[in-house]
């Protein structure tokens, strides 16, 4: 038995110092390959150096997160662009935040529908961020139906019907992570209903930890105790949630 975390940001500050060791621990938990999104030049360099370390463990990919969009977001996606040669595995983080602030809205809308035309282009899956911008994410999708994008909606909390719809506009997975553990958390009798070789294993860290750690900051050795809570409301073994959900994963991000 085996998991794969589809999102995590070993290499942000929180990490500074033990991140080698966050992976050892990963590891050790059974969760063998972790996927790193991408946020802005800002991290870049450190997301290259961590996986560079741990190749066939860590794998990154390239993305301007939509809180990352402001003056010159255009030159930052110019620069990520020009860097799709290096090995990466999907584009992302992008997507959608108006919790913080709509100031940028449009500027985001636009950022985010040049990332799933490049990601379409070539030929890799989009990890979207969505905050509060559930409609406006999918009238970005609407302008992109016609190119058949794949990808996962990361952190996905959205009601049944919101999944439904979702498989109107490409072949998208969802990432289910440590809020799934939460009480009184909607997202935990939502993933009931939602297939399994739709869903994918996610920590967030160093955000969204999972219950019995809330509080603490999260980390890719977390992602059985997601596994367990996804496997008790769906009535199954967690060995099934970690085949299945893994399948997804190597398919999704051919890794």
């Amino acid at each position: 038995m085996y998991f794969i975390d589809t999102h995590t940001h070993l290499y942000d500050e929180q990490f500074a110092g033990d991140a080698d060791e966050a992976v050892g621990r990963a590891v050790r938990a059974g969760v063998t390959k972790m996927i790193l999104p991408d946020i802005d030049r800002s991290s870049r360099k450190a997301m290259f150096t961590l996986a560079d370390r741990f190749r066939g463990t860590l794998f990154p990919c390239l993305g301007l997160h939509p809180t990352s969009v402001g003056p010159g977001w255009e030159e930052e996606i110019e620069e990520m662009e020009s860097m799709t040669e290096e090995k990466i595995q999907a584009i992302g983080e992008t997507g959608l935040d108006f919790y913080w602030s709509r100031e940028f809205a449009d500027e985001q809308e636009k950022a985010f529908e040049r990332q799933i035309r490049l990601a379409c282009r070539k030929g890799l899956p989009v990890i979207v961020h969505s905050r509060d911008a559930t409609e406006a994410v999918f009238k970005v999708l609407e302008r992109c139906r016609h190119l058949s994008p794949v990808g996962v909606f990361h952190a996905f909390s959205g009601s049944i019907e919101t999944y439904r719809r979702l498989s109107g506009y490409g072949d998208w997975y969802v990432g289910i992570g440590g809020v799934v553990t939460f009480r009184k958390a909607s997202i935990a009798e939502t993933v009931r209903q939602i297939p399994l070789d739709r869903i994918l294993l996610e920590t967030d860290s160093p955000y969204l930890t999972p219950v019995p750690h809330r509080g603490e900051r999260n980390e890719s050795s977390y992602i059985p105790l997601i596994a367990e809570k996804i496997a008790v409301q769906k009535g199954i073994d967690i060995e099934e949630v970690a085949s299945v959900t893994s399948g997804n994963a190597e398919r999704l991000f051919s890794i």
